[in-house]
């Protein structure tokens, strides 16, 4: 839908903003907002009453907050930072404030809230619409020139208040940015709605391709596609003797996955105390690193040679997998060639495969719900989840003949390439959608399009990838 631009404009004296609406007016923030004040719900509560708690992972990217935590406010000191009901609050250290961390707040309990002290709030005056603010908050503008205002280095860059204070408002008469505001809640709740839609395909995607493998490496390949590949396409069954694994085909081993590994090189896990990165150091795998695209020699940190020296026994080798066994328990991924001669901390373990194992396969087999989950709920630890290296070595695996391994891992790397770039092309899509909301966003709040009068369902309807 293409949006048509207000009658007249007028310079507005600001080099980021440009020409505005003829009608409106440009103010600094400190002439119609607060900038960190503090809370008057607040001092009307006892102190045995609970307000809503809100750490940073508990504010949305665009808008909204996760709710769930509360606290008594005679069980928070301070160094908090105190908000309530109708506050904006934004997002104010790197990446965060880039990333569009704020939100309008609502609903919190008691109506008010301690919060995370890496926020800024912003309370409107009654000359500015607070969820028109809100908008102009998140807007592209708004992020981009407070991003070159922030001081600090490293992951410690944060906007001062000063900005907030400084920043030049565009600034409607009262009832446009109410208009303005209603029509963004409606098209940011359409557009909101397509991306949730779309976040259930993928999950829908990953159940897909999860089950695919469970079910391949502990059952054979489809018939049609065992057919092509000379194999039986109706193997015949056999008690597996494990519960939840059931009958597998008759001609599959049922062993252990220390029994499919190269006894030379056991599966263990790698260095306890690896120290702190260094530059020209050697490179180092932890539980973290286990995911796509992250076993990469840039990627790696490093520990100094003397370190290593230490762990021979658990370098690893092109074609070993990288198994996660703390943290993020369970992930796991072959090792590429760039990383061959890299060790291992104490959060992963390698698995080399021995004569008998395709590493393919036994990568896939290591993704297999069927197979992992019962070493999964083995897991211990309260803050710091982790695995057994002994439960691991003893994990239940099938291993069918060498042929059939060689096939089912081909067969599955097609078919997962497949939903993969199903996968892509779906984040491609919300990728899209999130971009267009921003640009929407900008666009209105600062007069580019006139959106009075509209609906914002058509405006989200011209998005429907």
């Amino acid at each position: 839908m293409r949006f048509a631009a207000y009658p007249k404009y007028k310079p507005s004296g600001v080099e980021w903003l440009g020409d505005v609406p003829e009608h409106w007016d440009v103010k600094r923030g400190r002439f119609c907002m607060d900038v960190n004040p503090g809370s008057p719900r607040m001092r009307t509560l006892r102190s045995d009453d609970e307000v809503s708690f809100v750490p940073m992972e508990a504010v949305g990217e665009y808008g909204g907050l996760e709710l769930g935590q509360t606290r008594a406010i005679a069980d928070v000191g301070s160094g908090y930072t105190e908000f309530e009901d109708g506050d904006v609050v934004v997002a104010k250290i790197t990446p965060c404030f880039e990333n569009g961390k704020g939100a309008l707040a609502t609903g919190l309990l008691n109506g008010a809230a301690f919060g995370t002290t890496e926020l800024h709030v912003l309370r409107s005056d009654p000359i500015l619409e607070r969820r028109f603010l809100f908008y102009f908050s998140i807007s592209r503008l708004f992020r981009s020139i407070g991003e070159g205002e922030m001081y600090g280095a490293g992951g410690q860059k944060r906007v001062p208040p000063e900005f907030c204070e400084n920043v030049r408002l565009p600034l409607p008469p009262i009832d446009d940015q109410f208009a303005i505001a209603d029509f963004l809640d409606r098209a940011t709740a359409k557009i909101g709605a397509l991306v949730a839609k779309k976040r259930m395909l993928i999950e829908r995607l990953k159940e897909k391709r999860t089950a695919l493998i469970s079910r391949t490496v502990t059952r054979g390949l489809p018939p049609d596609a065992a057919r092509a590949a000379g194999l039986d396409p109706h193997p015949k069954l056999k008690p597996s003797g494990i519960d939840w694994l059931g009958d597998v085909p008759e001609h599959w081993r049922v062993t252990r996955l220390m029994y499919v590994t190269d006894q030379a090189r056991p599966i263990m896990y790698g260095i306890v105390l690896p120290g702190p990165d260094v530059d020209d150091g050697v490179p180092i795998v932890k539980g973290g690193d286990v995911k796509p695209g992250r076993l990469s020699l840039e990627k790696l940190c490093r520990t100094t040679p003397e370190i290593e020296a230490g762990y021979v026994r658990s370098r690893l080798k092109a074609s070993d997998l990288v198994f996660s066994i703390r943290g993020t328990v369970g992930e796991a991924e072959l090792v590429p060639e760039e990383i061959a001669g890299a060790n291992l901390t104490q959060d992963a373990a390698r698995i080399a495969p021995g004569a008998t194992a395709n590493s393919r396969w036994l990568l896939y087999t290591a993704k297999a719900k069927a197979i992992i989950d019962p070493l999964l709920s083995l897991s211990l630890g309260a803050a710091v989840r982790g695995v057994n290296i002994r439960d691991l070595k003893r994990t239940v695996v099938l291993l069918p003949p060498a042929d059939a391994q060689q096939v089912i891992a081909e067969w599955l790397d097609t078919q997962t390439s497949l939903i993969d770039e199903m996968e892509r092309k779906v984040e491609t899509a919300i990728k899209r959608l999130q971009e267009y909301r921003t640009a929407l966003i900008t666009a209105a709040v600062t007069g580019k399009i006139d959106v009075r009068g509209l609906s914002g369902a058509d405006a989200a309807g011209t998005m429907t990838v």
